[in-house]
């Protein structure tokens, strides 16, 4: 359980996510995200990344139960902190980075599927960012390297999720496969890209990189600071704890 990386044929190193049941990943587990990836791409043996999950979704966001037992605000400054480190590493990652998409891609999942080079997802995927059901911002940086401008703004504003097929219609997603087939699908496209060489594909990652028109970085930092400016308010806290508290009524619902 957490992060772990496995190195398999041609310079393919596979990074999985495993946070039961719903992949929603503790502050420490981001740094981790970030130092594996890193690793990844300093790895000289290595070609390509494919990051993917295990368990019910692919990413369900920040951990919120962690949030709300932790006093006062470090729980939320190391979220923060700990996001932006990862959503960097898979942007700044030497060789490409190949998001496999299973379920559902929520809140900081968007960030680290936004920035990857490439996407495969399983025809059960959606995507979409809850944070202003949660009292908090961000990731809206990544959301618009996905879909369009004004689409962007209405998953934005109302939270709703977006299907894969969709990403798929504006280009966003390469591929939309059966969940059984999903690691294969992102493992072939692996071995294309792992048959290039190194070199010309690292540079080219660089490049590609360089001539980026959005910085980021610094877009999701901007929009962090605004997360860090309603959790003053007091409005997130009561925004994550209704959302934990509608979870725990559904819950004993059902059973």
């Amino acid at each position: 359980m957490g992060i772990s990386s496995s190195h398999t044929e041609n310079g393919i190193i596979e990074v999985t996510i495993d946070y039961p049941p719903v992949n929603a990943i503790p502050s420490r587990g981001w740094f981790e995200l970030a130092g594996e990836i890193t690793r990844a791409g300093e790895d000289r043996e290595a070609r390509v990344v494919i990051l993917r999950a295990e368990n019910r979704g692919f990413c369900a966001g920040v951990d919120i139960k962690e949030m709300q037992r932790s006093p006062g605000h470090e729980a939320l400054i190391a979220a923060n902190r700990g996001c932006a480190k990862a959503f960097a590493a898979v942007y700044d990652c030497e060789v490409p980075v190949i998001a496999a998409v299973n379920g559902f891609c929520l809140g900081g999942g968007v960030g680290l599927v936004g920035n990857a080079d490439i996407i495969v997802a399983s025809d059960d995927a959606t995507f979409g960012l809850p944070e202003v059901d949660r009292g908090a911002l961000g990731a809206a940086t990544h959301l618009a390297r996905l879909v369009p401008q004004h689409l962007m703004r209405t998953l934005y504003y109302t939270a709703r999720n977006v299907s894969a097929q969709t990403l798929h219609h504006h280009g966003s997603v390469v591929e939309v496969v059966p969940r059984a087939q999903l690691d294969d699908a992102a493992r072939e496209i692996a071995k294309e890209i792992a048959k290039k060489d190194t070199t010309v594909i690292r540079a080219a990652k660089e490049a590609i990189n360089g001539i980026d028109t959005q910085r980021v970085h610094t877009s999701y930092r901007f929009e962090q600071g605004f997360t860090f400016e309603l959790n003053l308010t007091g409005v997130s806290d009561g925004a994550r704890q209704a959302f934990l508290d509608g979870n725990h009524a559904r819950q004993a619902n059902d059973g």
